[in-house]
């Protein structure tokens, strides 16, 4: 048995070579499976080329990926074909003509997805739990379009002809698990299905997107120790969440002046009870003058001193009632300086924008902006995009209706150093099957509902100065084909739309 590793780079699929593949069309998967890319947000796995996992049959490739196991069969068919109508229960044409295979088969992937059934027993039964197991039957020697009953593409099996950007959508679409297994895992896995595969060390698989620790394990504490800790706060001061700062200091503040009132000003009978009724509730300057207008009969002994004392204090009290009121504001507008008000939820979490262009509404699921373009491209986009650096690339996801049939728009805008090697990028990214710009809202989960699948997607492009706009619109839940009229027009307006990093 030959065994060959392929060092392809990390995240892209490391290719293991155990055994000569049996099919015809073996080769193109191999160049698939090495071309998805690299970079942590591409695609992550070991590819285990030519494996036998049940009984000695070999099929063309068994992939270990972080979120999930792919069986890759080869099916060869008689001629190249422009279209295929692939249906997994039924019988099967190219151009229109009906394919046989044997006497007893329905299609000539029959025995082919019996084999699929055998190793995905077999995997279940080696390592219970290890994700989705989806199969892909590549065919060949060429097919330009593969049509799949929509019943079909909600299942875990995909025809198609292998090319990266094939491959890739049905590793989008298959391996779905919600986190990726761990090294260990993928150690038995492999080892289970392929004894002979030499050893993987732990820093290459984690290159390839593999967990550090197991399902079992507690990571939350090794990733922040602190959340145990923050519940404490709240349970062991819950007044000071509630207390209200403002209504406490009026007290404080009108308290302070009252010890500053003349001592003659104390003993003097007509003053005490309207010094009593200011410090029990404050009173406006006008009622605190007009409070003593009514007092108590003068005595004809009493002296000119006495007589002005009251007067006196009423002045005194209303320039301190004045002093803190001039107090308590100024201090609310400073606390009210150093502490602004949180921003509402509104603001924080903005609705979904929407745009309408040419009668076609488009709404926002996703949109970001960053420097590292090749990445985030596949094929020979990302080839075009390591030889040359960009300056940046915005990309973005709507989901739009056209003629009454939901789809979905992926948008990469690419921007470059200088006009010629936009030029050029474009020309790279025009070539059918040249590979193209992973969607946003796929990386990152932001799709509402059935997750778009931009296979057989309608295309534009657009040269602006510097920068290259890519298109792609795909009905949702498909299929679709790139000269539909709907998805083309829908295509074209995408061209006006705003993206926003």
């Amino acid at each position: 048995m030959c065994i060959e590793t392929d060092e392809m780079g990390r995240g892209s699929v490391r290719l293991v070579r155990l055994a000569q593949q049996p099919s015809r069309v073996a080769e193109d998967v191999r160049a698939a499976l090495a071309s998805l890319g690299r970079g942590s947000n591409v695609v992550g796995g070991v590819a285990l080329i030519g494996a036998s996992p049940v009984d000695g049959r070999p099929v063309e490739a068994v992939v270990v990926m972080p979120k999930g196991v792919l069986i890759v069969i080869g099916v060869d068919l008689p001629d190249p074909a422009l279209k295929l109508e692939a249906p997994l229960g039924g019988p099967w044409k190219a151009d229109g003509w009906p394919l046989v295979h044997g006497d007893t088969s329905i299609n000539p992937a029959t025995d082919a997805l019996s084999l699929s059934a055998a190793c995905t027993h077999k995997i279940a039964d080696v390592a219970p739990g290890a994700g989705p197991i989806g199969t892909i039957i590549a065919v060949g020697p060429y097919v330009e379009t593969v049509d799949q009953p929509a019943a079909d593409l909600a299942g875990s099996v995909r025809v198609l002809y292998p090319t990266a950007t094939t491959m890739l959508a049905a590793t989008v679409s298959l391996a779905t698990a919600a986190r990726p297994r761990s090294v260990q895992q993928a150690r038995d896995l492999i080892a289970a299905l392929a004894p002979d595969a030499p050893p993987m060390p732990e820093e290459m698989l984690l290159g390839e997107g593999f967990s550090a620790y197991s399902d079992d394990e507690p990571t939350v504490i090794r990733e922040n120790p602190l959340v145990a800790i923050a519940p404490t706060v709240p349970v062991q001061h819950p007044g000071k969440v509630k207390r209200p700062a403002k209504p406490a200091a009026p007290p404080v503040k009108a308290a302070k002046p009252l010890p500053a009132t003349p001592p003659p000003v104390r003993p003097a009978p007509p003053v005490q009870p309207a010094r009593q009724a200011v410090a029990a509730k404050p009173v406006p300057p006008a009622a605190a003058a007009s409070a003593p207008t009514e007092p108590a009969p003068k005595s004809p002994h009493q002296s000119k001193t006495v007589k002005w004392l009251p007067l006196a204090a009423i002045g005194l009290l209303i320039v301190l009632l004045v002093a803190a009121i001039s107090v308590a504001s100024g201090g609310d507008d400073t606390a009210s300086t150093q502490t602004p008000p949180p921003p509402t939820p509104a603001t924080s979490s903005p609705p979904p924008s929407s745009s309408a262009v040419e009668n076609i509404q488009f709404t926002s699921r996703a949109s970001a902006a960053d420097q590292k373009c090749a990445s985030h491209a596949y094929g020979d986009v990302q080839a075009s995009l390591q030889r040359t650096s960009c300056a940046g690339v915005k990309r973005a996801s709507f989901a739009s209706s056209i003629d009454g049939r939901a789809a979905a728009v992926t948008i990469a805008v690419v921007e470059f150093p200088d006009a010629e090697q936009a030029t050029a990028f474009k020309a790279a990214a025009d070539n059918p099957g040249g590979g193209g710009i992973l969607d946003l809202a796929t990386e990152t989960d932001q799709w509402q509902g059935d997750v778009p699948v931009f296979e057989g997607a309608a295309y534009q492009s657009s040269l602006d100065g510097k920068s290259v706009r890519l298109i792609q619109v795909v009905w949702v839940p498909g299929p679709s084909t790139p000269d539909d009229p709907g998805l083309v027009r829908g295509a074209k307006a995408a061209l006006e739309l705003p993206v926003n990093g």
